[in-house]
């Protein structure tokens, strides 16, 4: 079995985002208020949601624990994806993103588990990867006339740089600029 010891990475929060009147794309906020339901108002806030396409296990529409209340995103990331699509950018508010974070090397590839402590108290717990959708690709391609190639092209493009889902595990609220630290748990693969 292959092993990796627990660390710890420093962080920094560089955008902020949210959604109003149940929008997929978000717009910047100078703080965001969080409680056990994530982002009260938000589109994907609440401690339940419905099932869709990515638990094929459940009938869609099937109440489960929500898990993805929040989206994080890297901008290194967002850039090499956009270069990859051949584009000069992809904001994070046009795929739904709630904060940018810069300091954590390859943000997408941290594992679930992993326990993001802010300097304000807020502690989030790491779900994920988001694995990128034709919505947020569709949006994207929203942007760049005659580039309907774009939509399809995100999924692939994004695949390991569409950031992170997280659920709030301590509430509070979380400010521009705010410092974090990324606890790794220890990790082993199991063959």
């Amino acid at each position: 079995m292959l092993r990796t010891r627990a660390k710890k990475q420093a962080g920094t929060v560089t955008g902020l985002f949210r959604t109003g009147d149940g929008d997929f794309e978000t717009a910047p906020v100078p703080s965001l208020d969080l409680g056990f339901d994530g982002i009260a108002g938000d589109r994907h806030g609440g401690t339940m949601r419905r099932s869709g396409g990515r638990e094929p296990w459940y009938p869609r529409g099937t109440e489960i624990r929500n898990e993805r209340q929040l989206s994080l995103l890297a901008a290194d990331e967002l850039a090499e994806a956009a270069a990859r699509l051949d584009i000069p950018e992809i904001r994070p508010e046009w795929i739904g993103g709630n904060l940018v974070v810069e300091g954590i090397a390859d943000l997408s590839w941290l594992p679930p588990r992993t326990i993001l402590m802010f300097a304000g108290g807020v502690t989030l717990r790491i779900d994920g990867d988001n694995g990128p959708c034709r919505l947020s690709g569709r949006a994207v391609a929203e942007r760049y006339e005659g580039r309907g190639d774009i939509e399809l092209g995100f999924v692939s493009a994004a695949r390991h740089r569409r950031g992170l889902v997280a659920w709030v595990e301590k509430p509070g609220r979380i400010v521009m600029n705010e410092a974090f630290e990324a606890r790794i748990p220890e990790q082993w693969i199991y063959e």
